[in-house]
């Protein structure tokens, strides 16, 4: 299977000039492929709808790597694959021909052949076989975003050290769409295809359906992000944070930044949310905070709308955003736009750098996090992890985040394991996390028990606009 470029034209009855300078501006800027960005310049990130692969446009998030007024935009993206996308404004009579040229490589081709229903040969297996399983599509994309390259990274480096159990590791990877019954068919098919071990970084709700699905299957499935908890067995393991340790740090400082106590809590509508907010409705009274409204809104959501007035009608100084991904963005951005940043600070328990970067600076103000990893985490790992990213994806990748990164550790936790039992095995290299110490970038983390929440310390930040910067924990 080899690449394939596509190119696609429209015309504009407006000038070069006009349609470059209106491109990704909001409602006026939109109708160019669907482009979505706060300011046209190099480095901005940007959303498109491209055409690409027959059916409906495909959803790109990527950053202007070029930009030549007013003939072209070179965009670099890395959802649902890497690649780069060209736009060139041609004059022509009446107007202007607009041409977009998009590259899909082989794990491009493979993905759209999927989402076609297309038939795709999976490869003879040289060595055990690691599946990936992530939001390359669908409104958790955006906290997907880093994944796959550090998933990439992880595996490259883990051969580079003599692979496992005797061979060099294979990554598979998978798309759930955002979706739990795509999850699931998705998990199927990398069990089919040899992977013994399926590593996720994806919603609760497609962690379910993997585990029921792969019920009566020897494949060990390790949950790598932040969940509630709860559904875990031999072969079942969930890492990253949970919401009772975040909030129980987080309560203090945001009611401090606020200035009182008046808690709202917003989300989607499915499990991880639901329970957040239940753990809210424990923790928070416990730290002298008063809960005042709930509202949840379904994952794709786009106009926050109904939420936004019931955060304003009650009065509340610190909202709890348990949105995710895209709809996390959306939410800040039209908080922001609807004033209510004027009255209220927020706390996201998902909100990350990749996230941070789609809300866009006029909107961030006010916006707070509590997770294991950062960037800005000052050790030698992750300083280290850092240059490596860069130096393997290039200056225009995503950022790092706990979402991605513990992507990264989640691999490195695995390989160590089994080359600890000497197998690639499910239930031993199960046994061997579970009672296992690693050192990854974010610091060391240990489980103990089956259901226990890894240890790791935590840390709360705010925004300065661009960034997050560390707020200080008595």
């Amino acid at each position: 299977m080899g690449a394939l470029a596509i190119t696609v034209e429209d015309l504009a009855a407006v000038p070069p000039e006009v349609v470059f300078d209106r491109f990704g501006t909001g409602d006026d800027g939109g109708w160019l492929f669907g482009a979505v960005c706060d300011r046209l310049a190099v480095g901005a990130v940007v959303t498109l709808q491209a055409p690409v692969g027959g059916g409906p446009p495909v959803e790109m998030l990527g950053r202007i790597s070029d930009l030549r007024r007013p003939v072209a935009v070179t965009i670099e993206h890395d959802q649902p694959w890497r690649g780069r996308i060209r736009l060139r404004f041609d004059r022509a009579p009446g107007g202007t021909r607009i041409r977009l040229h998009a590259e899909i490589d082989e794990r491009g081709l493979e993905w759209v052949m999927r989402r076609r229903g297309l038939p795709v040969r999976e490869r003879v297996a040289t060595g055990p076989r690691l599946g990936v399983l992530t939001s390359r599509s669908g409104p958790g994309s955006l906290f997907a975003a880093a994944v796959a390259n550090v998933a990439g990274l992880a595996v490259d480096e883990v051969n580079g050290d003599g692979g496992v159990d005797g061979g060099q590791v294979e990554l598979l990877l998978a798309d759930d769409a955002t979706d739990p019954g795509t999850g699931a068919l998705e998990a199927l098919r990398l069990a089919r295809a040899g992977c013994s071990t399926i590593v996720l970084m994806t919603t609760s709700a497609t962690y379910d359906a993997v585990a029921a699905a792969l019920a009566g299957h020897d494949v060990l499935v390790i949950l790598a992000n932040m969940n509630e908890g709860g559904g875990e067995s031999r072969l079942r393991i969930r890492l990253g944070e949970r919401p009772h340790t975040q909030l129980a740090l987080a309560a203090g400082p945001l009611m401090r930044a606020a200035g009182g106590r008046r808690w709202f809590l917003a989300g989607n509508a499915y499990v991880w949310p639901r329970t957040v907010h239940a753990v809210a409705r424990s923790v928070l009274p416990q730290h002298g905070g008063v809960l005042v409204g709930e509202r949840f809104a379904p994952l794709g959501t786009r106009d926050f709308t109904p939420v936004i007035e019931a955060v304003r009608a009650s009065g509340a100084d610190v909202v709890l955003n348990t949105f995710v991904g895209a709809d996390s963005a959306a939410f800040e951005r039209q908080a922001h736009a609807m004033g209510l940043r004027e009255r209220t600070v927020s706390l996201g328990p998902a909100m990350d750098e990749a996230t941070l970067e789609r809300i866009g600076p006029a909107a961030a103000e006010g916006i707070h996090a509590v997770s294991g990893y950062f960037q800005l985490l000052q050790t030698e790992r992750n300083g280290s992890l850092l240059e490596r990213y860069r130096a393997r994806f290039g200056r225009w990748a995503p950022p790092l985040s706990t979402l991605s990164e513990s992507m990264f550790e989640a691999i490195q936790v695995w390989a160590t394991a089994a080359r600890r039992a000497r197998t690639t095995a499910p239930g031993p290299v199960a046994d061997e996390i579970r009672r296992g110490r690693f050192d990854v970038p974010r610091g060391t983390i240990a489980l103990d028990g089956d259901d226990a929440p890894v240890g790791q310390q935590l840390h709360v930040v705010a925004t300065d606009g661009t960034r997050f910067v560390p707020v200080h924990v008595p």
